[in-house]
């Protein structure tokens, strides 16, 4: 019965914002209130889970989301992203651009979260596609699968290094087994899938890319525009090198891994942006304020949908699914590996977040894996290939994309939900191939 209420609850969610063209906060907040009810949530317990889902999701991506969304509208004013985007073009020709935003992604991608990546490379890759008259999808969906991968597969991000530490499974070799499952995955959900995606016409948000070309003299130099852009990546990953390399008692450790923060990389990366790409160059802080402040309008609704799909999360997880669905598939006979990937597609559908999908997964198999002999590198890539599956309306990188690239909710659904899927599986047949071999 509970996950009869979950599978209704979303197709009522489908319903309300594709055919009646309700508002996707409003949906959802309708759709949390109707499945804590029917899941037999005391009703004084539904605002509640409601607002800390909302506070959860929201205390971290406010500052990153607001944050990079400032950063990216200096770069793209000052000509910096143009700038970037010219050597790009120049040093991998227009036929191979797919190739540079792949790179450009897996490697931002790394030490980041899914959503600084997004944002900090977002802007560049709205550029690429003005600057070469090259459709956005063709561009864009390259750049995030492989962010995606080096989320669901790759520490040290938050749900990849949880597992491996749940499973005792070494960082090194899972960060190496990662990387060549992550490859193919790349490949094949990126460059290859984004190439037969025809009919599909997606419209930057215009705050967030300058479309007037501007002449040589009036762009930053080339050094600037690249260190300005990529700070915030600079400084997240010298932080995570750092943190694991020194030892515990080094003088500056916590200063180091503190500068390191997502939020606080942010906020220094604005603030020399502001200097670099705005006062630097001698325009006015009124001139440059205003530019910091229209890019905060755009991304008013996109928060509170993303809010929105964290308060479904939070109702699905307070309301006990996850252990239903892990009852459900606990005395299952299946490989491990295979067990643990259905196991996080399952949750990963029903309750929307990777890292919980992951989480949750994790806990579930951890006492089934015993004596198995598999190895625990590869379970946490079964894991994070099955969080990673079938996207959709219930999940805050749905909506980041759909708001992003001004795409229908159908339209999002056959590429954005298509290239996580074709993630999650081709990593699963990574795993179990090396399986064979390791």
């Amino acid at each position: 019965m509970p996950l009869l209420i979950v599978i209704l609850g979303i197709i009522l969610l489908f319903l309300l914002i594709a055919v009646f063209k309700l508002n996707a906060f409003i949906s959802f907040i309708i759709v949390c209130l109707l499945v804590g009810i029917f899941q037999g949530m005391p009703l004084e317990t539904i605002i509640p889970s409601i607002q800390k889902g909302i506070g959860s999701t929201l205390g971290f991506l406010v500052l990153i989301l607001g944050l990079g969304a400032m950063l990216g509208k200096l770069v793209a004013d000052s000509g910096a992203a143009q700038r970037i985007t010219s050597k790009l073009v120049d040093s991998f020709g227009v036929k191979y651009i797919q190739w540079a935003v792949v790179i450009a992604g897996f490697i931002v991608g790394i030490p980041m979260f899914y959503t600084v990546g997004f944002v900090i490379l977002i802007p560049l890759v709205f550029t690429v596609a003005a600057a070469t008259n090259l459709p956005l999808i063709y561009v864009g969906l390259p750049m995030l699968a492989s962010l995606s991968v080096t989320h669901g597969f790759l520490p040290p991000h938050p749900a990849p290094t949880a597992i491996a530490g749940m499973f005792n499974a070494s960082i090194g070799k899972t960060l190496m087994y990662g990387t060549i499952v992550a490859i193919p995955a790349i490949v094949i959900a990126g460059p290859l899938f984004s190439r037969t995606i025809k009919n599909i016409k997606a419209t930057p948000l215009p705050e967030f890319y300058n479309p007037v070309l501007l002449k040589e003299e009036e762009m930053p130099k080339m050094g600037i525009s690249v260190i300005t852009a990529l700070l915030p990546v600079i400084l997240i990953g010298f932080s995570t090198l750092l943190d694991y390399i020194l030892p515990l008692d080094f003088p500056f450790r916590n200063l180091l891994v503190f500068i390191g923060n997502p939020a606080m990389a942010m906020l220094i990366s604005v603030l020399v942006a502001i200097y670099t790409l705005g006062l630097a160059r001698g325009k006015k802080m009124t001139e440059v304020m205003s530019s910091v402040s229209s890019s905060i309008a755009s991304i008013t609704m996109v928060l509170l949908i993303i809010a929105g799909a964290g308060a479904l999360k939070q109702i699905l997880v307070d309301s006990g699914v996850s252990d239903y669905i892990g009852e459900l598939l606990r005395d299952s006979s299946i490989s491990p590996l295979l067990l643990a990937w259905i196991i996080a597609t399952i949750i990963r559908v029903c309750i929307g977040s990777a890292t919980v999908a992951g989480l949750t997964a994790a806990g579930i198999v951890l006492p089934l894996v015993s004596g198995t002999g598999v190895k625990p590198e590869l379970m946490v890539l079964a894991i994070g290939s099955g969080s990673l599956m079938l996207s959709h309306v219930n999940d805050g990188g749905f909506w980041l994309f759909k708001e992003y690239f001004n795409l229908s909710v159908k339209e999002t659904l056959s590429t954005w939900t298509v290239m996580e899927t074709m993630v999650g599986v081709i990593g699963i047949i990574g795993v179990l191939i090396l399986n064979l071999f390791v």
